[in-house]
């Protein structure tokens, strides 16, 4: 290959990586730190594993397919019927709404948490950022998407700021804490961690539709990722204690707050402060931007094609007054709208429905069983979501047998 094709195949795993760089890194080291560090990792093993399995799966249907106007709606009605348009239509509202929910809610935190401004500031500070990150996705879109390469070098160059800043103070005695058993309650937070499946027809596209380049690209991406979410988590289990103290991890998780935050309390660093404010809200806001964009694209077609309306004003309410309402009325629900929107809407839609996909295809026995395999992955992440949603299911980590000393 030639240097262009060189520099065309990384810009596309830097859009991989951009996609999979988002609030669910933010909440990696609180969630998956319950279970410990090496649960954690063989969870993202399994998980980032079997979604790039799904990814690779949707990319061989957008190249059968070759067209700029592939969808999930209509690939899962061929496949599936009706029930399958609807099940993906429903999957990605949740998705979509859920995720710019968990945006403003971690962004409006961080900020309040910075400047030390009391819980009644919530009212005043959440409209603020919401008027703020919308608007950039209203009105300067071309200007983040024209800059992309470069808003993601300045999230790597302050990434890598904070995990050596913050790998100063980890203790190694915190990586021997292990409940396998509270793994499954983490396996939402490492699904969206891993997710970007909504860009894998622009990344076809890009890439002339060679199957054997796209997901060369797909996994140079996913292992980036990989890399920076077991520093990542390290950092964060390595730093914070493994209780319920006020800066430990165990109030951290109650408390829905994003990792960054009681890293720097318990750093006490005014530059690790300054620099973790940057690279959170980077990632919130710039993913803010693309999943509002989606967000708006998606109501903009089910509102001109099934209500017959055409409104760019009833377009713009529709997108984004409900997840602003829901924000302000539940300001603490970080972590639990990532966890529903992992568990629920990216587990149907990316997980379990290319898996039947997958199933419906294959010929061979053992493929096909690979195929339930994978299924029962998938179905097994969902019922355990929804067993703790409803409250049938209490998953809680055993730390009070933790002993740092042996």
């Amino acid at each position: 290959m030639n240097r262009k094709s060189w520099v065309l195949l990384a810009g596309v795993s830097f859009l991989v990586l951009g996609n999979l760089i988002g609030a669910g890194i933010l909440a990696l080291p609180i969630n998956t730190g319950l279970a410990g560090l090496w649960p954690a990792l063989a969870g993202m093993a399994a998980l980032g594993g079997a979604m790039f399995w799904t990814a690779v799966i949707l990319g061989r249907e957008a190249v059968a397919a070759r067209t700029d106007n592939f969808n999930y709606p209509s690939l899962y009605q061929r496949y599936l019927g009706q029930f399958g348009k609807w099940a993906a239509i429903l999957a990605n509202i949740l998705i979509l709404y859920g995720l710019l929910v968990a945006y403003l809610t971690g962004g409006a935190k961080i900020i309040s948490e910075v400047f030390n401004l009391p819980d009644a500031w919530q009212w005043v500070l959440m409209p603020a950022f919401f008027a703020v990150v919308t608007g950039l996705t209203l009105m300067n879109s071309r200007l983040f998407l024209r800059y992309n390469a470069l808003i993601m070098a300045a999230m790597l160059a302050v990434f890598t700021l904070i995990l050596v800043m913050a790998w100063r103070r980890v203790d190694p005695a915190h990586f021997t804490w292990q409940d396998w058993s509270y793994l499954p309650a983490a396996a939402p937070i490492i699904v969206t961690a891993f997710h970007f499946h909504n860009v894998i027809p622009n990344i076809c596209g890009s890439l002339d539709w060679r199957m054997g380049r796209i997901w060369k690209v797909m996994l140079a991406g996913m292992a980036l990722g990989f890399l920076m979410n077991a520093a990542w988590i390290m950092a964060g289990l390595g730093v914070l204690p493994l209780d319920n103290s006020p800066d430990g991890i165990v109030t951290a998780f109650h408390e829905n707050l994003p990792a960054t935050v009681p890293m720097a309390r318990m750093l006490g660093s005014r530059w690790f402060t300054s620099f973790s404010m940057v690279f959170a809200l980077l990632a919130i806001v710039t993913s803010y931007l693309a999943n509002g964009l989606g967000l708006m694209g998606f109501v903009r077609d089910m509102l001109e094609n099934h209500c017959r309306v055409r409104s760019r004003a009833a377009n713009v309410a529709v997108t984004f007054v409900p997840p602003v309402v829901i924000a302000m009325v539940y300001p603490d629900i970080f972590l639990q709208a990532l966890n529903i929107v992992g568990g629920v809407g990216i587990v149907v839609l990316f997980g379990i429905l290319p898996a039947v996909i997958f199933i419906k295809k294959s010929t061979a026995p053992l493929a096909k069983m690979a195929g339930w395999l994978l299924f029962l992955l998938f179905a097994a992440c969902l019922l355990c979501e929804i067993g703790q949603e409803t409250g049938r299911l209490h998953l809680r980590p055993h730390m009070e047998y933790w002993n740092p000393q042996h």
